[in-house]
Order: structure tokens, then C-alpha cells, then sequence
């Protein structure tokens, strides 16, 4: 079994300390609005991110304990005050510790591939769960997605025009395989250097 590392970081949330769904400003000592990384990994891209995007709360999600570690080491060492650190499920989070219409933008990037056929209904980013996504997105809110897979990126791009309520930042393409301004995480340059392509999909909530 692997060891627990005991995160000490300011930034880091435990779940018996995360704030009620109104309370992120609170927490944040500030009302700027909120976005929120599913998957931090070991924090380079979400490091990239908020030095960009000072006008930007950002909650970084991680399963893993060592992930949420790295990425506090990377956001302490770098002195970023505008992320915070919480190691939890993504979807326990977001039904529990979020209001509806409150994400200013979403990031999700090369999350488990599943590859084999009878695993992927395993895959986090699937059509029920964009549409749970969409119900706390802000209208005009942002949703970010990107693999090194080509069937999970073309899946994605496939059934993303079907679900109501949302548009297509790359009209008239489903996918590109770069996007402009958006940090590569280590893993997306490492899979590059392999050959491999990565495919990114954005939509925004419609404003209604």
C-alpha cells in the first residue's frame, strides 16, 4: 500500500475543512470567480494557469495524494496564492461543495484513458457527466478538454454537439490538435515527443 504523505501546505484543503457550496470567497479572501481543475496531476499546468489568470479562484481536484502533494510543492515554491489544493472524487465534489452556475471555467486534461472497450464506460468525461458539468458552469462559462487518446478526444468531440445548452468555441471544427494560449501540461509534451497528437475540445454555456 502506498504511504500517505502528510501535506502541510496553506493551500491544501482537507475534505473535513472544505467550505459549504457559498463559502469559496470566504476561503479565497476574495470574490473573484471560480474555476476548477479536475485532475491537477503534479501541478505544472494549473501553476501555468494562475500566474495567467490572477482574476481567477482556481480549486485543483486530484484522487491522489501524491498528485495533490506535487502540486502544492509546484504552487508554494512558485508563491501562488490563487489555487487551492483538495484531494477528492470529482463528482462528490461537485455535487457537494459547489452552487449551480458558479464555475467560470473548467479544466480537464488527459484524465484515465480506459482504453480496452468494456472499460470505458469508466471514463470520467462522458455525456452524463458534461451534463452534470453544464448545471454549475456560469452561462458563458468555459469547458476545457483535452487527451493524448484518439478515441476518447474523438468521442468527446462527437457527442459534445448533442448536449443542449452549450456552444462550440471551435466552430466549425469538433477538436483542434493545438489551442491557442493554453498551457501543456508535462504529460501533453511528453506524449507529443512520442508522435502522438493532442486533441483539445472547448465549449462555453450558452447565456440565457
Amino acid at each position: 500500500m502506498q504511504r500517505m504523505i502528510e501535506i502541510t501546505s496553506p493551500l491544501f484543503v482537507a475534505q473535513d475543512k472544505l467550505p459549504e457550496p457559498h463559502d469559496w470567497q470566504a476561503l479565497f479572501g476574495s470574490d473573484r470567480p471560480l474555476a476548477l481543475e479536475i485532475g491537477c496531476g503534479i501541478g505544472d499546468f494549473i501553476a501555468k494557469t494562475a500566474i495567467d489568470r490572477p482574476d481567477l479562484n482556481i480549486i485543483a481536484l486530484d484522487y491522489y495524494n501524491k498528485g495533490c502533494d506535487s502540486t502544492c510543492r509546484r504552487l508554494d515554491r512558485l508563491g501562488i496564492t490563487n489555487v487551492r489544493v483538495v484531494r477528492i472524487e470529482a463528482r462528490q465534489f461537485i455535487t457537494e461543495r459547489l452552487e449551480k452556475q458558479s464555475l467560470a471555467a473548467v479544466y480537464i486534461n488527459c484524465p484515465d484513458l480506459w482504453p480496452k472497450k468494456r472499460h470505458r464506460k469508466r471514463r470520467l468525461v462522458s455525456r452524463q457527466f458534461v451534463e452534470l458539468l453544464r448545471d454549475y458552469l456560469a452561462p458563458g462559462g468555459s469547458l476545457y478538454f483535452a487527451t493524448d487518446f484518439d478515441d476518447y478526444g474523438l468521442d468527446v468531440a462527437n457527442f459534445m454537439p448533442d448536449i443542449p445548452g452549450f456552444s462550440n468555441c471551435l466552430a466549425p471544427d469538433l477538436y483542434r490538435h493545438e489551442l491557442a494560449e493554453y498551457h501543456l501540461s508535462k504529460y501533453m509534451q511528453k506524449f507529443m515527443a512520442e508522435g502522438k497528437r493532442i486533441y483539445f475540445v472547448h465549449y462555453a454555456r450558452n447565456r440565457e
